[in-house]
């Protein structure tokens, strides 16, 4: 025992003298560093404004270096370790709390994103101010351009998926935007929005329950600046839908928009008086399946466009009553609720708003107008019907008796004497152009005007879409066919004789100056007008050009993956801008120049003939063309 003792002595003797030089050879190789010896080292230009300049006024300022640059190495270190990085690992050690907080912002589904922010991508490098400092980089005046950092980066809007591409652009164009860029340290910026728990660390994505902008958790987040608008929303319908659970339950973003939030006082706002029926309210209200699932009624909306208010609205009138006028904007009560606005017994308070005076009886009556199914309008339902009828007895026996008088007048016009003007093989040609055209005008203009009314009869049905296409293409076919078969034409004897009598020449001009002295009544009489007079020659020439153009860019839509292929995407968007805007062109100069000299000018009456006959009355032959001829070759002299 004695002899243990005594070897345990001499073992603690030994380690004393050991360790003990050690100890003082590691405390004088690892003496603590402080920032001026990391200054003797790293003594440039960018280190003496990071001494000087950046951390002068920043909430770190008297830190070392080494409280945020974690080392523990030797000094000097190895040029390998010149680069390490700080990290997020530098601020842990004296902001715990906040990077507890920071697990979710900048995840993406499959883990971590090598793309994920850091501390000092939002609060800045050695610059960091407190965020009540102005030219803090998280103060709530600058915060939205700190965050457009990453989510104005289309690169990385892309590459995770992100499903809004410009939210800062948007929300700098807001009444919060706009409010933060006055200065408004009070208005909403991206951390009012976006932290969850109240700390701006937790960003959670909206599909996540615990995120401030999860679709149910939106009243809420707005309720922190509007109070008194989140208490009416609870109490309203909507409310109480959203907080039953419902996916589908309206919140505040499905009426005012999410990031570009604009007054409702500016005509484009959503909740605007203008458009809260068109674009809020009728979303939802005309969706089949929203209905059908919460068994609510459909046709509210579009009943209420049809009646007085909704017009005198669509109109621009701002006073009329609106949705939000009779209904509320946050505390939104079904009509069955004896608190609320359309409640019929307090129907009569609620329009006498606007119509003072007004009774209970009178308040009762269809709000909205009236549909084939309301109950409550059933004379005005069965009034609407017997007029469709009388409208379809009275104008369709007008119309039909003015037609066959038309139609008696045309066959008069042709069995007079007549002259002739074009060949049978002339008449094709005319044919086949006017018919292309129309089905043209008809098929192209039903693609973008979809939804007006010749549309629908013609393309409403099932494939109808497709078929438009089709039609489309054979009609430009049936064009080209017949200009080609004019082309053509031109080269023959007589081709070569109308492209002679087509040309302008200074007799148009005189004729024309003529004709606007008789419009003035300065000339009793028309000129005498040759083969073709000038309006003739204009269209003609007009409607060459139109035609190339059309045929040219119509087979650049028409086969544009070909060109494509061989020019920029430029030539195509040109080609539907001159396409589309040459149609307009063209058509209203063939109803408003073409179809008024051939069929509505007085002296034609009822229709100048030719282009079924190919022959004009003789009578309007004169009046037309009386300083030229008949053609001998169509009207021999034996001709009455």
């Amino acid at each position: 025992m004695q002899q243990t003792l005594k070897h345990l002595i001499t073992l603690c003797f030994l380690t004393f003298f050991i360790m003990v030089p050690t100890i003082g050879l590691a405390d004088e190789e690892y003496e603590p560093i402080d920032s001026d010896q990391c200054v003797d080292c790293h003594e440039t230009s960018a280190m003496e404004t990071v001494i000087q300049n950046d951390l002068d006024g920043s909430i770190h300022e008297g830190i070392e270096c080494l409280d945020c640059h974690l080392y523990n190495g030797t000094i000097p270190h190895t040029e390998e370790a010149e680069n390490f990085v700080v990290g997020c690992e530098g601020c842990r050690s004296c902001h715990d709390d906040a990077s507890a907080q920071y697990q979710s912002h900048g995840r993406s589904q499959k883990g971590d994103c090598k793309d994920m922010p850091t501390c000092s991508d939002c609060h800045g490098d050695h610059n960091v101010l407190a965020s009540t400092m102005k030219n803090s980089t998280v103060n709530p005046t600058n915060l939205a351009n700190t965050c457009g950092n990453c989510h104005e980066n289309i690169d990385l809007v892309n590459r995770y998926d992100i499903l809004i591409e410009h939210p800062v652009q948007m929300y700098n164009s807001s009444v919060h935007g706009k409010a933060t860029g006055r200065g408004n340290m009070k208005a909403a910026s991206c951390d009012d929005c976006h932290s969850s728990g109240g700390s701006s660390h937790h960003i959670y994505p909206p599909t996540n329950p615990e995120s401030s902008i999860y679709h149910l958790n939106i009243p809420k987040t707005c309720g922190k600046c509007h109070a008194e608008e989140e208490k009416d929303y609870w109490e309203g319908i909507h409310g109480k839908m959203a907080a039953r659970g419902m996916a589908n339950a309206p919140v505040c973003t499905d009426c005012h928009g999410e990031h570009g939030i604009i007054s409702p006082d500016n005509p484009l706002s959503p909740v605007s008086k203008l458009r809260v029926a068109s674009a809020t309210c009728q979303p939802c209200h005309e969706s089949t399946v929203l209905n059908e699932r919460l068994g609510t009624s459909r046709g509210n909306i579009s009943t209420y466009v049809d009646s007085y208010h909704g017009l005198k609205s669509k109109a621009g009138d701002l006073h009329v009553a609106n949705c939000q006028s009779c209904h509320g904007s946050h505390r939104i009560l079904p009509s069955s609720d004896s608190t609320s606005s359309v409640n019929p017994r307090n129907l009569s308070s609620t329009c006498g708003k606007c119509h003072p005076g007004m009774s209970d009886k009178l308040a009762a009556v269809s709000i909205h107008g009236f549909g084939n199914e309301d109950p409550r309008a059933p004379m005005a339902v069965l009034i609407e019907k017997i007029y469709i009828l009388l409208i379809a007895v009275v104008i369709g026996g007008m119309f039909l008796h003015t037609l066959l008088d038309y139609l008696k007048q045309v066959r008069l016009s042709m069995r007079a004497p007549s002259v002739r003007r074009m060949r049978g093989i002339e008449v094709a040609q005319h044919t086949a152009l006017l018919l292309s055209f129309f089905t043209l005008v008809i098929s192209g203009f039903s693609l973008r005007f979809n939804e007006s009314w010749i549309a629908e009869l013609f393309f409403g049905w099932d494939g109808g879409f497709e078929l438009r296409g089709v039609i489309h293409r054979y009609a430009a076919v049936i064009m080209i066919i017949a200009s080609l078969w004019h082309f053509f034409f031109l080269f023959t004897k007589r081709g070569k004789g109308f492209v002679k009598d087509m040309i302008p020449g200074l007799r148009d001009i005189r004729e024309f100056w003529e004709m606007v002295l008789y419009f003035f009544d300065y000339r009793d009489h028309e000129p005498k007008f040759g083969r073709f007079a000038y309006a003739e020659k204009l269209e003609y020439w007009a409607g060459v050009w139109g035609n190339m153009v059309m045929i040219a860019t119509g087979l650049v839509l028409w086969f544009d993956n070909y060109f494509m292929q061989l020019f920029s995407k430029d030539l195509l968007d040109i080609s539907l801008v001159i396409h589309y805007w040459e149609a307009w062109l063209a058509t209203l100069a063939i109803l408003i120049w073409h179809i008024y000299n051939t069929i509505f000018r007085p002296s034609v009456a009822p229709m100048n003939t030719s282009w079924l006959t190919g022959s004009m009355p003789k009578q309007m032959f004169d009046h037309e063309h009386g300083g030229a001829e008949p053609d001998p070759e169509l009207n021999p002299p034996d001709r009455d």
